[in-house]
């Protein structure tokens, strides 16, 4: 195949009718074989950026290339995509079989090829008992299974996933999520997928577009993203609970680096950082999981109120104040002091993030 089956975009804008700009221009490529998602909250623009490549939606500017075709103006159904939408509506009256076959059908395919390719796609994911089950006898996840196999029978280049999950509940997300995973290590086929699930993202994409306002703010793999997010919407949308962001001056005093605002005085530890930016107004991120009850000779610990206390199985979720800053801890399951009590707190200084308190852009410290 070599690649075929890249995508490539160049500065691919989309600006409707009354001036609204719904993707500002949107740089990158996605390798063939790659499964890259596009993530950001709702109204980013990355459910337009799908459709763009669809060749559902317009493109009011930039180049779309899929293999080695610019295909700005080639219809749907001849651009080699398959798409998957989160409401997978399929043909109540029909089979799995028939809805499986009804694509190709149309398209004019003959009977034996369609039934090879309707039974490989039911072995595949797991559909072959159902073939002549009509999809109210199915359960959500199953009939999620037949959309996407519905996409498959097609042999597409490139697969495309809007949202896919959404209407799943959290149980039969976790299940169909496994499956898409499966599912692109067994094919190999290009697949985009949409989701404002940070945690769908993270599990899923071999690299990941954060995308917020139609803007790209950073594409890398999720590791990369999570360790050294590029600025403050990066770094507070991806990880779960959220990072701690610490607002203040960096001061040098006598314990140390220290961030401190009216309120605030959390030192840093051995942190090492830019002489440059002592005296500066600074953003520092800490996750809930490099903030840590502090040990005994710790001297760079600060106090902090314990608010709540959340256990989720294998690890516990303390909600904390220091002055006006709420806190997240994420520690192994342990005694703690009660809420409404005390709790001295230390950061961890190799999980320090500095960004720009005005632009919110990364501070390199650790280059």
């Amino acid at each position: 195949m070599g690649d075929m089956a890249k995508v490539q975009l160049q500065g691919v804008r989309k600006v409707y009718d009354n001036g609204q700009v719904a993707v500002q221009g949107a740089t990158f490529e996605v390798a063939d074989g790659e499964l890259m998602v596009l993530v950001g909250p709702s109204g980013c623009g990355k459910s337009t950026l799908l459709r763009m490549v669809a060749g559902l939606e317009e493109i009011s500017g930039g180049t779309l290339t899929i293999g080695d075709r610019v295909v700005n103006d080639v219809a749907p159904k001849d651009r080699d995509i398959a798409m998957v939408f989160q409401s997978y509506a399929l043909y109540p009256h029909m089979t799995v079989a028939e809805n499986l076959a009804f694509g190709l059908k149309l398209r004019g395919h003959d009977k034996a090829t369609i039934a090879k390719r309707v039974n490989e796609a039911a072995q595949t994911l797991g559909l072959t008992e159902m073939l002549d089950k009509l999809p109210k006898a199915m359960s959500g996840g199953q009939r999620q299974r037949v959309a996407l196999g519905r996409a498959l029978v097609r042999e597409p280049a490139v697969f495309l996933l809007d949202e896919p999950l959404s209407n799943l509940d959290a149980k039969l997300r976790h299940s169909v999520r496994t499956d898409i995973a499966q599912l692109h290590r067994k094919l190999g086929t290009t697949m985009i997928y949409v989701t404002h699930d940070q945690v769908e993202a993270m599990t899923l994409g071999q690299r990941i577009v954060v995308l917020k306002d139609g803007v790209i703010q950073q594409i890398d793999t999720p590791m990369a993203l999570y360790d050294r997010p590029a600025n403050l919407f990066v770094a507070g949308f991806l990880g779960s609970p959220a990072m701690n962001v610490l607002r203040g001056t960096l001061e040098r005093g006598s314990e140390g680096l220290v961030v401190a605002q009216a309120s605030l005085r959390a030192p840093l530890g051995d942190a090492t950082v830019d002489a440059a930016w002592v005296g500066k107004s600074i953003a520092v991120g800490v996750r809930p999981e490099h903030l840590q009850p502090a040990v005994a000779g710790d001297a760079h610990g600060f106090d902090a109120e314990i608010e709540g206390i959340e256990p989720v199985g294998n690890e516990i979720f303390v909600n904390m104040r220091h002055g006006e800053q709420a806190l997240v801890m994420r520690v192994a399951p342990q005694v703690l002091p009660a809420v409404g009590e005390s709790i001295r707190v230390a950061i961890q200084p190799q999980g320090l993030h500095f960004f720009d308190a005005e632009s919110g852009e990364r501070l390199n410290h650790d280059a």
